[in-house]
């Protein structure tokens, strides 16, 4: 019987959060793994633990009366170990000199202005690149379907025939294959235009062009009169604005929220709520508003919190899961590692790596579209995404609960 070859090797893409320590935002160093199924590293852990009498879990808070026993877990550590390697073999220089440049031609001489730089190449506008996406994506379709029509079977001979069977399952396997590559293709070809459909019709757009026209009157420049551009964007979807209020029935006993239920702040102290299945068991809270149709837009301030989500979620979301990581919430990330992240159909795309301080969240039931915006200083369109209203969708929100004192706030949108 043949053997899987030992020298063949299954590639698996990692990214350092994969392998990360939400604690101390770092690789794990000698990981230990609760009951719970969370991995942290185990001086991080010694160190928020201190001298407590209850250790618990610091994603789910699931603990125990008795201290636990905190050991090794060797496959996270090789792993951490060879992502190490792997990320320090990337980023060494390459060995060796580097070839010489090569000469230049003999010729008249060039100008100083010319000669000192080359001039770079003016970056593409997002509607470029996504149509020249679209059009990659279209000449992908094309080469399946060609390959498709090329396939065929040998000839038939003497020394085919015994072939036949194995070429056919061959065959089959491969046919099978393309028609997945196929459908999977098709299918992004008609999300983005889709999704160049939708921009003419999405706020976002006219905004920027209302902003434009407002800016060449008065004579400013495009980056300029950050406070126009706010006002702008408030009466843009001021018909829609609403001021959502937290559900302290869906509150973890590490939150709390403010009297006027706008405010949610990480607890110094444990609270002892009373117990519901409508609580999360992590540091997560919905609004008591639920949506169905129409469209809305809130405004959460997010200065005073290190690491947040905010977005929307059903009402049967599961109580244990994060924010974005279920096909029923959608949220929009800042990790606190540089790096904005949209979550949608538990799928993460990055944005950017600047934090917004404010978010602007556009939900449009009647299309099937939630959009996130910053909206602190001017209106900048960070992500856009498909929502199901198949069920009742609430504001949604996830605070990073090793921080006392984080807190969001929905505040009021300013006409």
């Amino acid at each position: 019987m043949a053997s899987v070859d030992d020298g063949l090797a299954v590639p698996v893409w990692l990214a350092e959060d994969d392998l990360g320590c939400i604690i101390c935002q770092g690789l794990l160093a000698w990981p230990v793994t609760l009951p719970c199924g969370h991995s942290f590293c185990r001086g991080c852990l010694q160190g928020l633990w201190g001298g407590r009498h209850r250790w618990s879990c610091p994603t789910c808070r699931e603990g125990a009366a008795q201290p636990l026993r905190l050991r090794k877990n060797t496959l996270l550590q090789d792993l951490a170990d060879k992502y190490s390697h792997a990320a320090g073999q990337l980023q060494a220089p390459p060995a060796g000199p580097a070839p010489p440049a090569p000469r230049p031609a003999p010729g008249p001489p060039r100008p100083a202005a010319a000669a000192a730089q080359p001039r770079a190449a003016a970056p593409k506008s997002i509607p470029e690149a996504g149509r020249e996406l679209a059009e990659l994506v279209e000449r992908l379709v094309d080469i399946v379907r060609s390959l498709q029509k090329q396939r065929h079977l040998p000839e038939s001979g003497p020394q085919n025939k015994l072939n036949v069977l194995g070429m056919l399952a061959t065959s089959n396997r491969a046919e099978e294959k393309m028609r997945d590559i196929l459908h999977d293709l098709e299918d992004i070809r008609g999300k983005l235009q889709e999704s160049f459909t939708l921009q003419e019709s999405f706020p976002g757009k006219e905004l920027r062009e209302e902003q434009r026209q407002v800016k060449a009157r008065e004579g400013l420049p495009s980056s300029a009169c950050p406070r126009t551009d706010q006002s702008l964007l408030a009466s843009r979807f001021v018909q829609w604005a609403i001021s959502p209020t937290f559900d302290p029935g869906t509150l973890p006993c590490n939150l709390e929220v403010s009297e006027d239920r706008r405010k949610v702040t990480v607890c110094h102290i444990e609270q002892h709520y009373a117990w519901s299945h409508d609580r999360f068991t992590t540091c997560q809270v919905l609004c008591s508003q639920a949506f169905s149709s129409g469209q809305h837009y809130w405004e959460v301030d997010t200065q005073q919190c290190s690491h947040w989500a905010v977005g929307v979620a059903s009402w049967g979301m599961s109580r244990d899961q994060i924010l974005g990581r279920t096909t029923d919430s959608w949220c929009v990330e800042w990790k606190g590692t540089s790096q904005l992240s949209m979550w949608h159909m538990v799928k993460e795309t990055v944005l950017s790596a600047e934090k917004p301080r404010v978010v602007g969240i556009w939900l449009d039931l009647e299309r099937g579209k939630l959009a996130f915006y910053s909206v602190a200083n001017q209106e900048t369109l960070l992500g856009e995404c498909p929502v199901s209203a198949s069920s009742t969708l609430h504001p949604a929100f996830w605070l990073y609960g090793l921080d006392s004192g984080n807190s969001l706030t929905i505040r009021p949108v300013k006409a």
